[in-house]
Formats: structure tokens, C-alpha cells, sequence
């Protein structure tokens, strides 16, 4: 039975991983009907520098999570990440034309508020609306048919380079799929793993994946700051495979299954192999010295998210504390770190509001493609992304400036 047409994707293009996760709505949650996964090599801190690698892990992604759905995939939400995203907040405002204020006032405005001057290279990829005010009253979440002369909107404007979403969009379609939207993938994480209450009082929200490590600082059910971080679980990776002279691939198993970024959970006397590079013989090493070098480049990683957020002067709007999600998180000792770092509790983050496969997607590492399916249900499909002209640059350009369009 063919279901393609009731069914939402999220496809999620990790530089460790690629993910494809096929959901149905259902009355009060999304149920899961298929999970796909593989390897990802055609990626660099999340963006593609190999087409063809890149194109062929999401066909064995994509064929996975066929097999398991029962159906035909021809169409998906993707996540965009990667340290080009630069995210700031603009102001715009309008006199509103009749009495009251009119769907077609909130588009004008938020029109306004996106009227600024941008670089050739770059395009805004989302306009997130933060509150409106009309005639000097804040606080507003939605205007529509409020009395007023003047209509205010306070909005996150969230910008990408050009060539990055073209290159995603191009292996999409190159894997036989049609792009629906493009989506940030914290703001995608976040739409999984936090709740109501954690987003209407203030939060931050920290995907740890692997190429890179993104935050979205979210109150009063809006986003508030967005940034990426070229710095992820590869890092950490890399620097076992040099601290223990170990090749990659084990120390990312090592990572996997024996890592714990905090000396103080190792007892003293627990060991581990460490194979070795060239053929040599194994070695047995303190599990201490392991963690010892885990524990810095965590601590890096955090204090460079915690100047971030010291520079946007919203920490104090933080009441929920943070919440980390993505492959990362599921290291032994992040949630402790993260409460001595940035002084705020911790919990980490697994995808909620799901049913049906929970068991399989019931973790950190799948936040970013359980939220796409999410944000795809939420978000009725407007225009499905595909390059196949000549002049490819100037179509999709064009077809940007509709993205997020509220």
C-alpha cells in the first residue's frame, strides 16, 4: 500500500550521519512509521564538500526508511546548519491601511522588518516573528483584528550562504527527492525535544552533533538568538584518535562505548584497548586518561556557547536552563558540565509528542530529523525545491526569497 501521500520526512544531513525519519500525524502526537540511517562522508562541519558521497548515503537513508514505512519517499524536509548560518533581529513597521489590523498588515510588516541590506552570497532562510506591537502596545503574538494606525514587528531574521542550501537541495534531487522547505536544524531539534513551558519561559537549547554545535535561545514562545558553532563530536573524536594514537574509526567506537567527559565518574583501576595504528598490538590504558581528554574539548565547546550567550544579554531570560540534545549528548558527564559551565540546571534533550517507533528514534541523536517531521506537520507545504534549469543559480535565488514566508 503506497502512503507517500499522507506521510511527512525529515532528512537530516549530519557530517556524521545521515537520517531519514517517516512520520504520520495522529491525534495528539506524530506516529513514526520508518527510520533509515547511514554513514555520512560527504560532509565538513554540515556542509557538502562531496556531491556524489553525499548523494549516496541519503539513496541508502532513504531506501531504509522505505522499507521499513511500507512506502515511497519523493519528497522531504531537510535541516541546514553549518557555521555560514548567522542569525540577528530587525524591527520593522507599517501604518496599518483600514480599522483593524489584516493578515495582509502581518505580511507587510514582516516584509518591512526583512528590508535590510544583505550580501550577494548570502539569503535569509527564515523570518521568525518574535511580537508585535500596535500603537506602542507590546507584547503581541498575533495582531490580527486589533484596532490601531500602526503595526510594529520585532523578528529573527536567520541568513545562509547561497551555495550551501543550493548544494543540499542539489544531492536531494540528485537522490530522486523534492525539497519541501529548508529548515534551521536547532529550531528543528527544538520543535522535538522542548516543551511548552521550557519555550514560554525561556530556555537554550544546544544541538551537539557532530560537525557542529548549534544553539537557539528561546522565551515567550519565541526565538530570541540563533548561532552555529563549527566545533562538534568529531572534535572529540579527533582527539582521542591523536591522544591515544588510535586510528578514527576505533576512536570513534572508543568515543561510543567507553567515553566519559568527567575524570571523577572513572573508578581509577577500569581499563580499555586501544588498538593501534600500522598493525601493532593493542594497548591497555587507564579509562582516566580517556576522560581527561574528553573533558577540556567539552569545556571548550561550552565555554565558547556560554560567550555567545553572555553576548546577547538574555541570559537572565533563561529561567527553564538548557537542554542539549543531538549525538553528542549522550556522553556521560555533558548534563554535569554543562550545570558547572553555564550555572544553569541541565537535562538532556530525546524527541517527545511522538508514538509508533519510539523505541527506535527515543534519542538525542535523532532530535533534529523527529523535529523536521514535526515542523513538516505544523507547516503546511508551500513550494517543493528543485534545480534542474541552466541557469541554476538565479532560479534558486528566486525561490529562497519565498522561504518562511509567514
Amino acid at each position: 500500500m503506497d502512503r507517500s501521500c499522507d506521510i511527512v520526512v525529515g532528512l537530516d544531513i549530519g557530517t556524521t550521519k545521515i537520517c531519514a525519519v517517516v512520520g504520520e500525524a495522529a491525534e495528539d502526537s506524530v506516529e513514526i512509521i520508518g527510520i533509515g540511517t547511514h554513514p555520512s562522508v560527504g560532509l565538513r562541519k554540515g556542509v557538502v564538500v562531496n556531491i556524489d558521497s553525499t548523494v549516496n548515503s541519503i539513496r541508502k537513508a532513504i531506501e531504509e526508511a522505505e522499507l521499513m514505512a511500507g512506502c515511497e519517499i519523493g519528497s522531504v524536509f531537510i535541516g541546514i546548519a553549518g557555521s555560514h548560518i548567522k542569525g540577528f533581529n530587525s524591527h520593522g513597521a507599517i501604518a496599518i491601511k483600514g480599522d483593524e489590523v489584516t493578515i495582509d498588515d502581518v505580511e507587510r510588516v514582516i516584509d518591512a522588518a526583512r528590508a535590510i541590506a544583505i550580501p550577494l552570497d548570502r539569503e535569509v532562510i527564515h523570518t521568525l516573528p518574535q511580537e508585535y506591537m500596535v500603537d506602542d502596545q507590546g507584547g503581541i503574538l498575533d495582531p490580527v483584528g486589533m484596532t490601531g494606525v500602526r503595526l510594529e514587528a520585532k523578528v529573527h531574521i536567520v541568513t545562509g550562504a547561497v551555495t550551501a542550501a543550493r548544494n543540499l537541495i542539489k544531492c536531494a534531487n540528485r537522490a530522486g527527492l523534492d525539497v519541501i522547505d529548508i529548515v534551521l536544524q536547532p529550531l528543528a531539534s527544538a520543535e522535538a525535544v522542548l516543551t511548552q513551558e521550557e519555550k514560554d519561559l525561556g530556555v537554550a537549547l544546544v544541538d551537539f552533533g557532530g560537525g557542529t554545535t548549534d544553539l537557539a535561545l528561546l522565551a515567550e514562545s519565541a526565538i530570541k538568538h540563533t548561532a552555529v558553532l563549527g566545533l562538534g563530536g568529531n572534535n572529540l573524536t579527533n582527539d582521542i584518535a591523536v591522544g591515544l594514537r588510535t586510528p578514527m574509526n576505533e576512536a570513534e567506537k572508543i568515543k561510543v562505548r567507553q567515553g566519559t567527559c568527567l575524570p571523577a565518574m572513572v573508578k581509577k583501576d577500569e581499563m580499555i584497548e586501544v588498538p593501534s595504528v600500522g598493525g601493532r598490538k593493542p594497548r591497555l590504558l587507564a579509562k582516566q586518561i580517556l576522560a581527561e581528554i574528553l573533558e577540556p574539548r567539552v569545556e571548550e565547546i561550552f565555554n565558547l556557547i556560554d560567550q555567545e550567550i553572555e553576548r546577547t544579554k538574555l541570559k537572565d531570560l533563561l529561567v527553564s536552563g538548557m537542554v542539549i540534545t543531538g549525538g553528542s549528548a549522550l556522553l556521560p558527564g555533558i548534563a554535569e558540565i554543562s550545570d558547572q559551565i553555564f550555572q544553569l540546571p541541565t537535562r538532556i534533550g530525546f524527541p517527545r509528542r511522538i508514538s509508533g517507533l519510539v523505541d527506535v528514534v527515543n534519542s538525542p541523536k535523532f532530535a533534529t530529523a523527529v523535529g523536521l517531521v514535526l515542523y513538516g506537520i505544523e507547516h503546511q507545504p508551500r513550494k517543493k525545491f528543485r534545480i534542474r534549469d541552466r541557469n541554476i543559480f538565479n532560479r534558486v535565488t528566486n525561490r529562497m526569497k519565498s522561504w518562511f514566508r509567514i
